[in-house]
């Protein structure tokens, strides 16, 4: 599917809360049409209304794209009134955390191709990173669509088996907040080693975020990176002395919590 097709026939944004906005946003900046893009969402913000895009107005009859991005729920009074575009025409594009490909191919019919896809929230920046994978009727060009339109809010990575989302879900769509709370608790180990709490904060928050950034970029692995920084019985070994320690560092702690993520996820996905 091409730009121009997807201009011409329509794209339907199902949701346009935060993670919606990032991608329409994106979209618009790569050049889609305003003029090509429905939005349904019960509470448009006030950013919505300056796009141009039709917000709540009758929707097209044959749109080449749908993108379902409500809370999941909202799922049940929301996907009926796709019902219609079931049947193959329409390539249907999830980023709703726990609703699996056969609910959604249930209403929509197995013949419809259905991507489904996990983000993460650093998408409001365009700094995400997208799992997805696709049903039997999707085709390779259907996923390089999903994936080419998933890229307006960072990477995109594909899975081999839907199974695999849990363990997504709970390496990145709940990672950030674990980043999140690492910042929280370097600033408050500061704080209790005697710095302001602000300073302490802006070294954390700076020092998480050159790091992801280094890790990025740098053709070195994080193991050898750590190493780099690592000089014998100096200060980082002294600490890593405890956070790599196996019963209650890092390894076992990060371990139980991904765990604890991915299982609660296929719990939230059997219902």
């Amino acid at each position: 599917m091409k730009q121009s097709e997807l201009a011409a026939r329509g794209l339907v944004l199902l949701g346009c809360g935060k993670m919606g906005s990032a991608m329409l946003a994106g979209w618009l900046d790569g050049g889609l049409p305003a003029g090509s893009v429905w939005v349904q969402d019960p509470y448009p913000s006030d950013w919505l209304g300056t796009t141009g895009v039709h917000i709540n107005q009758p929707l097209p009859e044959n749109p080449a794209l749908v993108l379902i991005a409500v809370k999941p729920q909202m799922m049940t009074e929301a996907l009926p009134v796709l019902k219609g575009y079931g049947g193959g025409q329409t390539l249907f594009v999830s980023v709703a955390a726990g609703t699996s490909i056969v609910s959604y191919e249930t209403i929509l019919g197995a013949s419809s191709p259905i991507v489904r896809a996990m983000p993460n929230t650093p998408a409001a920046i365009g700094q995400g990173i997208t799992a997805l994978v696709g049903n039997a009727a999707c085709t390779p060009s259907h996923l390089d669509q999903a994936d080419q339109l998933l890229q307006a809010i960072g990477q995109v990575v594909r899975l081999e088996r839907e199974d695999q989302m849990d363990a997504v879900t709970g390496v990145s769509g709940s990672g950030p907040a674990y980043v999140f709370h690492l910042i929280e608790t370097l600033a408050a180990a500061g704080v209790a080693q005697g710095l302001p709490a602000a300073l302490a904060l802006q070294l954390a928050k700076a020092t998480v975020a050159g790091a992801g950034a280094l890790a990025e970029a740098a053709e070195e692995t994080p193991a050898q990176l750590r190493v780099n920084v690592t000089s014998p019985n100096g200060t980082t070994q002294a600490a890593l002395e405890v956070l790599m320690n196996e019963t209650d560092g890092f390894p076992a702690l990060v371990t139980r919590a991904v765990a604890a993520a991915t299982e609660r996820s296929k719990e939230l996905s059997r219902g």
